[in-house]
């Protein structure tokens, strides 16, 4: 997702090569439209240049512009193009927004992922879910990662550490409970920005709704090195827990141009001493 707009301006293959210009070797595909054309760049980056594609990505159902193929509706596809690249993880992003609405239809979520997770292991692919801020949530004392874990038991996880943190847990212990499920990990930091200043002309203005949500809106996607953060804690643990890879992402970037995040993100884990994991 970070680099959606890189893959539009100038393609797959071109985007790939940069990334291995920067250091990187491995990389998770997501929003990307998996079209012959992209697919066949992909394949050629990973012949050329030696990209690893750790996971592909796909929802539930029909999405609705989010740019992923659907298991529902694309199931052969998917494992073709998985089979293609070579990726035998494949992951959801986030359940269905129906899924949202009622512990009911959560638990519909979870049986229709648990069985497709059976219908993938038998072509060779796990699957695995990427949680939010929201799975966090408790519904008749449960978080609902943990509702997921329990009634989707063959579907595995992949924890993203900025949404835990702002989901109001710690994720090195996330990733010491779920250890043993994680071979994917997104690292992204969780950054406290610096209010707008616009935000203090509304408030002398007499608009304290405007200031409060600039107040409250300060939480921000951070470069790896560049937030709040314990990066040698949490990757040590998700290495620990049995992570196959470390996932480098950005939900926004703040006019930052995506590449320039993510060298800032790969000099700080050398610098931290991580560089063999690059």
């Amino acid at each position: 997702m970070m680099l959606k707009s890189k893959v539009e301006e100038s393609g797959p293959y071109e985007t790939l090569r940069r990334l291995k210009e920067i250091g990187f070797s491995a990389v998770e595909v997501s929003q990307i439209p998996m079209t012959a054309e992209n697919v066949a760049e992909m394949a050629r980056a990973r012949e050329e240049l030696g990209i690893d594609f750790a996971a592909l990505s796909a929802a539930m159902e029909a999405p609705k512009g989010a740019g992923n193929d659907a298991l529902t509706t694309d199931f052969d596809k998917i494992v073709a193009d998985a089979k293609t690249l070579r990726a035998d993880m494949l992951r959801i992003g986030m359940m269905p927004f129906p899924a949202m609405a009622s512990h009911g239809a959560l638990l519909e979520f979870c049986h229709a992922a648990d069985e497709m997770a059976v219908r993938l292991a038998d072509e060779g692919i796990g699957l695995y879910y990427h949680n939010h801020h929201l799975e966090f949530a408790k519904v008749d004392g449960r978080s609902i990662l943990d509702i997921i874990r329990d009634e989707a038991p063959n579907m595995r996880l992949e924890i993203d550490v900025h949404w835990v943190q702002r989901g109001g847990k710690d994720p090195v212990r996330t990733l010491q409970k779920y250890a043993g499920l994680v071979d994917l990990v997104h690292l992204k930091d969780y950054r406290i920005g610096a209010m707008d200043p616009a935000a203090f002309d509304a408030l002398a203005a007499g608009d304290f709704q405007a200031f409060m949500q600039a107040f409250t809106g300060v939480v921000q996607f951070g470069e790896v090195g560049e937030g709040n953060l314990d990066w040698r804690e949490i990757i040590d643990q998700a290495l620990e827990s049995g992570a196959k890879y470390l996932l480098i992402e950005q939900d926004d970037q703040y006019g930052r141009d995506p590449f320039d995040c993510l060298v800032t993100s790969h000099d700080n884990l050398v610098a931290l001493g991580y560089e063999k994991l690059l």
